[in-house]
């Protein structure tokens, strides 16, 4: 990470050294630092942050519930109001201690208050290492329109410690691997074999905890290099979102759907990105052998979680591909897809007649 943008990612115990330097060499007044947390990394995280950065128990805590549903323009207005109780000003910043839901709309926060302040990440979750935190993204909900309202916006910093991660439940850890395997799919098969090497042998208890943080930061790397590439999405970012095009209208349906357990976003991704190689086997290229080694290794990544409650969505596949219409990246009424070629070659801008839609989603339920 030898550039500009790259040194403001920064990693493990050493960061914590650097952020103090920050602080200081930026003149950032204790008085005028927030730190935005949730009821979990209340809790569980920010005594680790005060552990390594004692004086930040100084700072102000603006503390908002957890879960997907806190990301909405409600949660922003109670946000913006703390900020004006606690008198923040232009040179205010806020630290975001949390997952995704936590940095997205924090940085949203901090894009438009006051016109624009400060703000630094420190994901807390794997989903929020590898994905939600990278990329200058920042946005909320329009009900259950996944981050159709937000800004491109970027942390001065981004402080990766995988010791976080050691206060989540397991299918915590899979939701976000699903976005590790990803980011192979579309950029680097090697990448791809590694993960699934590490992946049969996460329960060993002798397993390469060095491995693990290293594979965390070749996902980051990747990301970030297709980031700095196309910043603002014009082309080759839209390979980021190869399983989101089905997987986040599953996501968004689960969630308006107020009888349904709700579906992680990871496991909506991997749902999704098995869907969507099965229309990359059938119009893009995929070959065969591919498609069935990716559904393969995702439906392990599913398992034991219950994938049951998508084998009935055939009577609801219409309401799903409303949710689709309304994807950022459709052109002129058209739903673009990104689509695999091959492992670790991916296409953006792939029109998909409804009917092979229609076919992926009931293909799960042959899992």
């Amino acid at each position: 990470m030898d550039d500009h943008h790259n040194r403001k990612i920064l990693f493990n115990e050493e960061s914590y050294k650097k952020l103090k330097n920050y602080l200081f060499d930026n003149q950032i007044d204790i008085g005028n630092l927030f730190i935005l947390v949730d009821n979990c990394t209340n809790k569980h995280c920010l005594p680790i942050l005060f552990s390594h950065l004692n004086f930040l128990k100084k700072s102000k805590i603006i503390k908002i519930q957890s879960g997907e549903k806190e990301k909405n323009i409600s949660t922003c207005i109670q946000i913006w109001k703390n900020l004006e109780i606690f008198k923040a000003n232009r040179k205010s910043l806020i630290i975001n201690l949390g997952g995704g839901v936590i940095t997205d709309i924090g940085g949203f926060v901090a894009s438009v208050f006051k016109r624009g302040i400060r703000f630094i990440n420190i994901p807390t979750t794997l989903l929020g290492m590898v994905d939600a935190s990278i990329g200058c993204k920042t946005g909320v909900n329009l009900e259950s329109i996944k981050n159709e309202i937000g800004s491109f916006y970027c942390p001065d910093l981004l402080i990766i410690d995988p010791h976080y991660l050691k206060t989540l439940p397991k299918k915590e850890i899979i939701s976000g691997m699903s976005e590790m395997f990803k980011h192979g799919l579309i950029a680097d098969k090697n990448f791809w074999i590694n993960m699934k090497k590490y992946y049969y042998q996460m329960d060993n208890k002798k397993k390469n905890e060095n491995q693990w943080n290293h594979l965390i930061y070749q996902s980051i790397l990747i990301k970030n290099k297709i980031v700095k590439k196309d910043p603002k999405e014009k082309g080759l970012r839209k390979t980021l979102n190869f399983g989101h095009t089905i997987g986040h209208a599953l996501e968004s349906y689960f969630m308006n759907d107020s009888s349904q357990e709700k579906l992680l976003h990871g496991l909506a991704i991997s749902i999704g990105m098995i869907c969507e190689s099965w229309i990359s086997y059938k119009i893009n290229g995929l070959s065969i052998d591919d498609y069935e080694e990716i559904k393969s290794i995702l439906s392990v990544l599913l398992y034991p979680n219950p994938i049951e409650k998508i084998s009935n969505l055939e009577i609801d596949i219409d309401k799903i591909f409303l949710i689709m219409e309304h994807d950022k990246k459709n052109e002129k009424n058209k739903i673009q897809f990104s689509l695999l070629k091959k492992i670790g070659i991916c296409s953006y801008n792939c029109q998909v007649p409804y009917s092979l839609i229609k076919e992926s989603i009931l293909q799960i339920q042959k899992l």
